[in-house]
């Protein structure tokens, strides 16, 4: 019974782990960008776009190229976010002992 206890200790522990690193996940904070950063685009962990920007000069630009340019930045950010949970969930996945790519909630 000692060793049920103690596996249900454990996974108590990981889920509190767990927890905490998407929380900080949802605090942090990426940049993407496209145009050579003529475009740029704020988002944390949660894939919400917090910011926005657009160069001044873009303004003048067919709203094609705008679009685009602004799909590219929103794209990049979300790739950037995904490589962040990667690393530190991953870290977390590694420490528990867990294959690579195992699938962590979140």
């Amino acid at each position: 019974m000692k060793g049920l206890q103690d596996l249900l200790q454990q996974a108590q522990q990981v889920q509190e782990r767990l927890r905490a690193a998407q929380e900080q996940l949802a605090r942090s904070e990426v940049q993407g960008e496209s145009g050579g950063g003529l475009v740029r685009v704020t988002m944390p962990g949660r894939h919400d776009v917090r910011r926005l920007h657009i160069e001044p000069s873009l303004l003048r630009e067919d709203h094609e190229v705008i679009e685009g340019l602004v799909a590219a930045a929103v794209n990049d950010a979300v790739r950037r976010v995904e490589a962040m949970q990667r690393e530190r969930l991953g870290d977390l996945a590694g420490g528990l002992g867990l294959p690579a790519g195992f699938p962590l909630p979140g």
